[in-house]
């Protein structure tokens, strides 16, 4: 999207991703949002922001700052440009039984922007990636051993992601599930 804040596109419904995905969370239970990667249009949100670390390796850099930042905890990372994603599609991941990473598998890929880390297990991980400059998140989630969370019918529409302007004008209508059901690595 250029040099356009993803968050701040607006959301069917309307809002923005970032007030649906507000919305998403607090129906889901989780009390603390971080938005990771600093744009100046975040300034007048009120959330807490941090730098991906390093800049400029793509998503693996702000994987690796919300790993640092989480510590010792469990951390969430939810991609903003997935506008579909439900509260029960969080809650399933949170309640998920416990792996290094919880994250769906399909099309023989993982969701590594819609899963469940734990971050002091995984960081190292991502930190010898990076060192390494093999930057591709799917193959981090092979290494640190992830779990597949199942999908259920209708899971497949939810994970859809707006890369371009023309995917956002595509997508804007509610998903439908197309898969005709369960994706399991």
């Amino acid at each position: 999207m250029g040099e356009r804040a993803k968050g701040l596109l607006e959301a069917s419904g309307g809002g923005t991703l970032v007030d649906r995905w507000l919305s998403v969370l607090h129906e889901a239970g989780v009390a603390r949002v971080l938005l990771v990667g600093r744009h100046p249009a975040y300034r007048t949100l009120g959330l807490e922001t941090i730098d991906d670390e390093p800049s400029g390796v793509g998503p693996i850099g702000g994987l690796t700052a919300l790993l640092r930042h989480a510590g010792a905890s469990r951390a969430l990372a939810l991609a903003c440009d997935m506008p579909f994603v439900s509260a029960g599609l969080v809650q399933r991941l949170i309640a998920a039984p416990e792996a290094p990473v919880v994250a769906p598998w399909r099309d023989g890929r993982w969701e590594p922007l819609c899963a469940r880390y734990d971050a002091a297990r995984v960081l190292p991980s991502a930190l010898r990636r990076i060192e390494a400059r093999q930057y591709a998140l799917h193959l981090l989630l092979a290494e640190a051993g992830a779990a597949p969370l199942p999908l259920e019918p209708g899971d497949a529409p939810e994970l859809r992601d707006w890369d371009t302007p023309e995917e956002m004008q595509h997508s804007a209508a509610a998903p439908r599930d197309t898969t005709g059901g369960r994706s399991e690595p």
